[in-house]
This record gives structure tokens, C-alpha cells and sequence, in this order.
């Protein structure tokens, strides 16, 4: 199963470590260009490294780490660690106070069909190209991926709570998330850790094409090198580990914008979905998220007038030509594509993911905004996926449709580095 090891960071040194929120950057995919373009004004935030800007962004990036180097901007820890790695959070509209607990190890990097590190998503052969290109430039994972494991005992919470009483670094942004780093340097501690993940797979929760990137250069590196033994460093990949079974794995959902449809036609389409659904008006579209909650197969249908809650007549599931086991079938974002995406709006299944049609939205009131100025044709409204489903879908071998899962929050770039 899972090996994984300590590592060497790279990290800012002590006296830029004081002023570490300016420094660190959120993920490619979450980051709006408002954010990047103020990220990129700072010459010694981490976005030039993970998502460099310029006409050769992986030269780019590559020069900017030799000199933070050569400057002593960057500095490598003496000794090999795992480091302990928190987020307290919030979500809107709940007053609870989350803290997810995890921690940030090297990671052997497997090939999907060895069943060791799960996938849930598809990956687009572009962003993996500009990943391998990223690594083979900078040899260097500039932020860790987000993993999961299971341990119903919890007893790395323990090693991981104890580290934390003296954290090396801390950070707030702007959405009110706090990260908190420590160092886990003593070896016997990190035997544990390693021991308790050798009889783990790994769920891979964000990060499918960083990991997918450094899954293909390690098997280019592995054809060009004639004395490869495996244990290279290229063989291993940053990862930030999180326990399934705490209570503080949140996965937000990710609606669809429809736009670009040829021959629109909103009574068209509302009487496709009669063949299919129970169609009931919202008077009122800001309340979708509170009306579809909890109820299998149902979801928000928003035009710039109407509104509707749409749910999929039992009897109709069975139609289902798609050749998936049962239980991904039973899933609200299959239902969607399948009924909605595919049999009513007319996109294949295989134009999906590359389809110009699609837009995906995780901000419900962005959904609403873009539907009512017209920008877009209609939203579609899902409820969020769980986590037993995404273990669901990792066990059969199927992948969920493209941007299916937003875990949130994300793991920051800036803490920790790692060469490979």
C-alpha cells in the first residue's frame, strides 16, 4: 500500500517567515485573476513558483528559484520531517469552528491500475503537459496535493496535536482561513506514521493533475535514466494527508452554467424535462440551495425569469444506458449529466468535459448572477457529493464527471517546498 517518507523542506527563511500571509498563494484553480494579478506583484510570492506567469512560464519559474536560492530567500531544513499541517475555517451560515488536521509527507508515486492512490476525476491532457513542463524546469513540487487516508483509531491526531503547540509558521486569508504549520522531526514518531500508511490507499482529493503531472515525468525520468532504482527522488511526490473519518472534511458543490446552446428555447427544454422530472416553480430562486437539500435526484433549474426544482421520476432511473456500476449510477451528479446534460440538452457524455457549453460554478450566487444578466442560458443546481460517495465511485474503478468535488479549503502554496 501507501509508502511515504520524510523530506527536506524548502522554505522561506526566518525573517521573511514573519510575514508568511504575504508570501503564500492559493491553488490555480481557485485563485480569481484579481488575486493573481495582486499575487504577482509581490516579486517573493510563492505564485511565481507554482503558477508562473510570462510568455515561458516554466523558464520563468525556473530562474525565479535559482535566484531565491542564491539570495537565501529560500532555505533547506537540516533535517528530513513531516510537518504537521492545520486549517481552522468556517463555512457560511454555519457558526461551527472547523479545524482539519493533516499532515504533509513524500508520497511514492503509483500508477493509477495499482490501486494504492485513487482517482475520482478525469484529468485534460493540457494542464498535465504544463505540469510535467513545471517539473522538469524547477524539479520542484511547489505545493502539496490533498490526499486521504482512513483511521477510525485517530492515532496520528495525537503526534500532530503535540507538534502543533509549537508552529513554525501561520497564515490568515482573506476568506477567514487560518493554516498553521509544525515540524514532526523525531524519528521513531515518523516510523509510526509510516507504519500506519503502508496499509492505506489513498483517496486523491485535489490535485489530479499535479499528480498526474508528476506520475508521467517520473515515468519519463524513469526511461532516461539507465541506473533508475526507484528510489529517486522523482519517484515521490509532495502530498498533504487528511483523515476520512473526522468531521471536518468539507466537499462544496459545483454547479453547471449552460450557455452557447444552439436554438435555445426555454419551453423546449421545459418540456423535455415533463418526459423525465416532477417540475415544480420557486417563486423565489435565492432560496434554491435551502429547496433541493437532502433530496435524491433533485436539482435547481434557473432561466433569467423562471425558476424550478427538478426531480427525477423514480421509475425513470432504470433507463439509464450508461454502462457504470449500480452505485454510481444512483449518484445526483450521474442522474444530471445522463438526463439533464445529455438526453434533454442534447451533449454526449463524451463531448462533456471538453464541451464549450458547460461552465462550472461553485458560488450558488454567482450561478444566480450570471443567469440573471443573461451572461449564461441557465443553471443547473446540485447538492454537495460525500465523502462515502467519492469512496464509492474510487472503489469501482469509475471516475465522477469533471469538476464533481470542491474540497474545501484548499491547501495554500508557500509553507513548504520539496524537490524532487
Amino acid at each position: 500500500m501507501a509508502e511515504i517518507r520524510p523530506f527536506r523542506a524548502w522554505r522561506y527563511n526566518d525573517e521573511l517567515a514573519k510575514n508568511i500571509g504575504e508570501l503564500t498563494s492559493p491553488l490555480f484553480d481557485v485563485a480569481t485573476e484579481k488575486e493573481k494579478a495582486a499575487l504577482y506583484g509581490n516579486p517573493r510570492n510563492s505564485i511565481h513558483l507554482s503558477i508562473p506567469g510570462g510568455e515561458c512560464p516554466s523558464e520563468n519559474a525556473s530562474k525565479i528559484l535559482r535566484q531565491w536560492k542564491a539570495d537565501g530567500y529560500l532555505r533547506r531544513d537540516t533535517n528530513a520531517a513531516i510537518y504537521a499541517y492545520y486549517q481552522y475555517f468556517k463555512l457560511p451560515g454555519d457558526p461551527t469552528r472547523y479545524c482539519r488536521k493533516g499532515f504533509i509527507c513524500k508520497i511514492r508515486i503509483y500508477d493509477w491500475d495499482q490501486n494504492v492512490i485513487l482517482r475520482h476525476e478525469n484529468t485534460m491532457p493540457g494542464p498535465v503537459d504544463d505540469q510535467v513542463a513545471l517539473l522538469a524546469a524547477t524539479r520542484l513540487n511547489a505545493s502539496p496535493t490533498h490526499g486521504l487516508y482512513s483511521d477510525e483509531s485517530f492515532e496520528l491526531e495525537e503526534f500532530m496535536d503535540a507538534s502543533m503547540e509549537n508552529p513554525i509558521c501561520q497564515a490568515e486569508d482573506h476568506r477567514g482561513t487560518r493554516d498553521v504549520l509544525s515540524v514532526i522531526s523525531d524519528a521513531e514518531v515518523i516510523k509510526r506514521f509510516m507504519k500506519i500508511l503502508e496499509h492505506k490507499q489513498v483517496i486523491l482529493a485535489d490535485g489530479h493533475h499535479r499528480y498526474s503531472g508528476s506520475l508521467a515525468y517520473m515515468k519519463r525520468q524513469s526511461l532516461a535514466n539507465p541506473k533508475h532504482t526507484g528510489n529517486e527522488n522523482y519517484n515521490y511526490h509532495l502530498m498533504w494527508l487528511t483523515n476520512t473519518e473526522a468531521e471536518d472534511l468539507k466537499i462544496l458543490p459545483t454547479h453547471r452554467l449552460i450557455w452557447q446552446l444552439e436554438n435555445f428555447s426555454e419551453t423546449a427544454i421545459l418540456n423535455k424535462f415533463a418526459d423525465h422530472f416532477t417540475v415544480k416553480p420557486v417563486p423565489n430562486p435565492d432560496i434554491m440551495p435551502e429547496v433541493i437539500a437532502g433530496k435524491l435526484w433533485t436539482f435547481g433549474l434557473i432561466f433569467a425569469d423562471n425558476a424550478y426544482q427538478v426531480r427525477l421520476k423514480p421509475d425513470v432511473h432504470s433507463t439509464m444506458k450508461w454502462n457504470f456500476p449500480d452505485d454510481v449510477k444512483a449518484l445526483d451528479l450521474t442522474v444530471m449529466h445522463y438526463f439533464i446534460i445529455q438526453k434533454i440538452l442534447g451533449i454526449k457524455g463524451s463531448e462533456q468535459s471538453t464541451s464549450p457549453c458547460i461552465k462550472y460554478e461553485r458560488s450558488f450566487a454567482a450561478c444566480l448572477t450570471e443567469v440573471l444578466q443573461r451572461k449564461v442560458q441557465l443553471a443547473l443546481i446540485t447538492n454537495e457529493i460525500s465523502i462515502s460517495e467519492v469512496k464509492t465511485v474510487c472503489s469501482s474503478g469509475c471516475t465522477l464527471p469533471q469538476k464533481s468535488t470542491f474540497f474545501w479549503p484548499k491547501a495554500v502554496c508557500g509553507f513548504v517546498f520539496s524537490s524532487i
